[in-house]
């Protein structure tokens, strides 16, 4: 999955961020298949279940049971050309989610090898807040942060003070 790099900025800021709203043990519903940030979670007394790896643009059958405490989400929605309906369909009370910010010296990621990993949104802050919204969450917490990288160029520069991810705690209304 992570060949050259390994996110650890990221995974660092998303399990503060995760613990901080929702303290371990708690069961958890992870969208996406297991991943080196599911065994993270588990490492720190969270029950964690991956879906399967269907296309939850088409299957929101895994998000339609309320056995978990929290649904997860971490770099999916981005990927989901309908992420509403996955968000309208989740049982579960508690919502913790990442996505990518857009970055206006940037286009979207789209990988020429994998067809499944690209991103058919680059959410606004407040895009993703209305998203939340409208499919029947309350945001409780936010968190934002910059993502630098080792490289030389203008790009690299405005990594270091744009922020890059954005976390939000959501609950039920």
């Amino acid at each position: 999955m992570y060949e050259n790099t390994f996110p650890n900025k990221r995974y660092k800021e998303t399990l503060d961020f995760l613990e901080s709203n929702v303290p371990a043990p708690a069961k958890i519903l992870d969208l996406g298949v297991k991943n080196p940030f599911s065994e993270i979670m588990e490492e720190h007394n969270y029950e964690v279940q991956n879906t399967k790896g269907e296309d939850l643009d088409l299957n929101t059958e895994a998000v339609e049971t309320s056995v978990y405490n929290v649904v997860t989400a971490f770099e999916i929605f981005e990927h989901l050309v309908a992420p509403y309906n996955v968000l309208a369909n989740i049982k579960a009370k508690k919502l913790v989610a990442t996505v990518p910010l857009k970055l206006w010296f940037s286009s979207a990621y789209r990988s020429k090898t994998d067809m499944r990993d690209r991103h058919y949104h680059e959410f606004e802050d407040w895009q993703f807040d209305w998203l939340l919204e409208k499919a029947g969450w309350k945001i409780i917490s936010r968190k934002k942060w910059t993502n630098p990288v080792k490289k030389l160029g203008i790009r690299p520069v405005l990594r270091y003070f744009t922020p890059r991810y954005y976390a939000v705690y959501a609950e039920r209304i």
